[in-house]
């Protein structure tokens, strides 16, 4: 009687849970699968409602309207190059001081440990680091996308929990065979990091991604550094003039021949939010088989 109440009880609960978590998945989903109908359908036919998760008059002169002007492919080299450059060295950096923490000989690794997690949760401000970007030199510079964000201090004790983690014995034999720090952690540790160096490295390229404060605060008045980011917080804040002036620079096709098609502002940013979201999709999926072991770092210890 009672294992008849348990069994019944668990199909209730797997139901009940199986009901709630496709609740979340339809919620989570349908706002990009709106603005993804909405930037393949006919800007016009949009205009007159009803567009929910399929477009119902399809086309491309949204994304061909957006790339008209030629200026967002070169803001999308940018965002591709500052994205590689800043998720390759951020990595390999913090890696490397990760190591250095890691090790009970360093008799600073507690002072340093403690400096860096202090950064978490007192920060100098924007003014500040404005004065202290524009004395470096680094305004209007390609740098200044890559420089700041070297190492990150979360990433660090992230990286620095996963290290402490492998066996000492491996790291004892490589310097009884008379390998270096340099050659342990290079030809030993990171290889080893590869779990949590795919789940930090999707943040990193997530985040570079993503940003486009830094690029508006620091590198605004250069517009061959502009990111794709920028440009598409550019588009999400204009009015129908912007949209008509890039039917305009199209070369007067579309909605100015007479033709059926045409964009509107809500096109256009929906095409935009899709260029822009397009890569960081395109390879989650090959980094998600290391998300359980990278985010269980630490979990076992020797």
């Amino acid at each position: 009687m009672n294992y008849k109440s348990t069994k019944a009880g668990d199909k209730v609960f797997n139901t009940f849970n199986a009901i709630f978590m496709i609740v979340i998945v339809v919620v989570t989903l349908y706002p990009f699968l709106n603005i993804l109908a909405i930037s393949f359908n006919n800007a016009s036919d949009t205009l007159k409602g009803g567009i929910y998760i399929w477009p119902r008059e399809w086309t491309l002169f949204n994304f061909r309207s957006i790339f008209a002007t030629g200026f967002l492919y070169h803001a999308f080299f940018i965002s591709v190059l500052r994205t590689v450059i800043s998720t390759v060295l951020n990595l390999f950096f913090t890696t490397m001081l990760a190591y250095t923490l890691s090790r009970k000989e360093y008799f600073l690794r507690k002072f340093i440990t403690t400096v860096f997690v202090l950064t978490m949760y007192f920060s100098a401000g924007l003014i500040p680091s404005y004065f202290l970007i524009k004395n470096l030199g680094l305004m209007n510079h390609f740098i200044v996308y890559i420089l700041p964000s070297m190492i990150g201090a979360f990433n660090l004790i992230v990286i620095r929990t996963y290290i402490k983690s492998l066996p000492d014995s491996m790291i004892e034999a490589a310097k009884i065979d008379g390998a270096g720090e340099f050659s342990i952690f290079i030809k030993i540790v990171f290889p080893l990091c590869k779990p949590v160096l795919a789940v930090v490295g999707l943040f990193v390229a997530v985040g570079a991604w993503n940003t486009w404060f830094d690029t508006f605060i620091y590198a605004s008045s250069n517009q061959n550094l502009s990111t794709l980011q920028y440009e598409l917080m550019k588009l999400l804040s204009t009015s129908m003039q912007t949209a008509t002036s890039a039917v305009a620079q199209f070369g007067g096709k579309g909605a100015l021949s007479g033709s059926t098609d045409s964009v509107t502002p809500q096109s256009i940013r929906a095409a935009s939010t899709v260029v822009a979201a397009l890569p960081i999709l395109m390879i989650y999926p090959f980094l998600q088989k290391y998300f359980v072991v990278g985010l269980n770092v630490g979990s076992v210890k020797e």
